[in-house]
């Protein structure tokens, strides 16, 4: 009778997780992982073909959750566009739902933030903003097919407003703040970014 893998399975990424948010991913010692679960090197490559597969495992399905539930909101609000025009458009608190979001999968999240050099998640946070900015640029076209007049803006301008934004988002990780702390913060980036997206979009 074969062997019952998943304690061991179990066993390797709760080390591997300790060992990169200890280390980072670049430091990381396949070793170290290896004795902290209890089994040789080579016992880890039945489990993962290399180091970063293994990061990959602690990592993927938190932001394959996150790209779920992004476009669930994302319909959500352009649904409510075209029902009650740009009254909808500033009626969410995205930071919040995100900042409930990151906390509620925090290691992932820091891993992914702090401890992904060399890996190719490293430049997520680029990947991120460059979504978000898809997602906004479609948010606007909703509200002017509404009817909603939108002034032209400079697109790279744009850019790095949105970058802006999901950096702002992102700060709370890399400064260990507590979840309490976050979610005030992230109250604080709705009500600082909302005057400037309302201005953007010729609301004020």
């Amino acid at each position: 009778m074969p062997k019952d893998k998943t304690g061991t399975h179990e066993r390797i990424t709760a080390a591997a997780k300790e060992e990169f948010l200890a280390c980072g991913f670049e430091n990381a010692s396949m070793r170290r992982i290896a004795s902290d679960a209890g089994i040789t090197v080579s016992g880890l490559y039945k489990h993962f073909p290399n180091k970063e597969e293994m990061f990959a495992a602690l990592v993927q399905p938190m932001l394959d959750e996150f790209m779920m539930l992004y476009r669930q909101k994302e319909q959500e609000e352009n649904d409510a566009i075209e029902q009650i025009g740009s009254a909808a458009a500033f009626l969410n608190e995205d930071a919040v739902y995100v900042m409930q979001f990151i906390y509620d999968h925090l290691d992932a999240f820091k891993l992914l933030v702090c401890c992904s050099q060399g890996t190719r998640y490293e430049d997520y946070s680029h990947t991120l903003a460059a979504l978000e900015e898809e997602s906004s640029l479609k948010f606007i076209e909703a509200l002017r097919r509404h009817g909603d007049h939108v002034p032209d803006f400079d697109r790279r301008e744009f850019h790095l407003l949105v970058s802006s934004n999901v950096e702002a988002v992102l700060q709370p990780i890399r400064h260990d703040f507590t979840r309490e702390e976050a979610l005030h913060y992230a109250q604080t980036i709705n009500t600082f970014f909302a005057k400037g997206w309302k201005w953007l979009c010729g609301m004020e």
